[in-house]
């Protein structure tokens, strides 16, 4: 099973300041609770040490992340994979009167009994957690 999440975030801000969060491996990662650590490599690529709590996972799962399309200062979108399952995600900038629209896409597939379960219950908060990430980012002072 493959569960898919897509959500747009409306802000007051110049789409170079959200391209900024957004388009950073580290503040990605950061934002999203089950990602317990992680290692950002010279090459743009990430590992996210994921910790699921689901009955088949008793440690973290290291999940291999790359960037496989970006379209500076308007999109990014990157694959992990891992043993337990693969994501892709995908942000979008678009310009509007006065600030910008994020869109946001995820997809897992699942290779572990409970991983996608997991994320259909979650995805939402998850999303929550990425949007309260960046809108405190945009509220920091540069």
């Amino acid at each position: 099973m493959t569960v898919r999440v897509s959500r747009t975030f409306e802000f007051d801000a110049p789409p170079a300041d959200v391209w900024a969060f957004i388009s950073d491996a580290e503040q990605r990662a950061s934002a999203i609770s089950v990602v317990d650590s992680f290692d950002l490599h010279g090459d743009g690529s990430a590992t996210w040490h994921v910790a699921l709590p689901v009955p088949m996972i008793r440690s973290t799962i290291d999940v291999e992340t790359e960037e496989v399309e970006r379209d500076s200062p308007n999109r990014v979108k990157f694959v992990g994979k891992s043993r337990a399952f693969r994501v892709t995600g995908e942000h979008e900038i678009t310009e509007t009167d006065g600030g910008c629209r994020l869109a946001n896409e995820f997809v897992v597939d699942g290779r572990l009994p409970g991983v996608e379960s997991f994320f259909k219950r979650n995805f939402d908060a998850e999303l929550d957690n990425l949007e309260d990430a960046l809108r405190a980012s945009l509220a920091s002072p540069a």
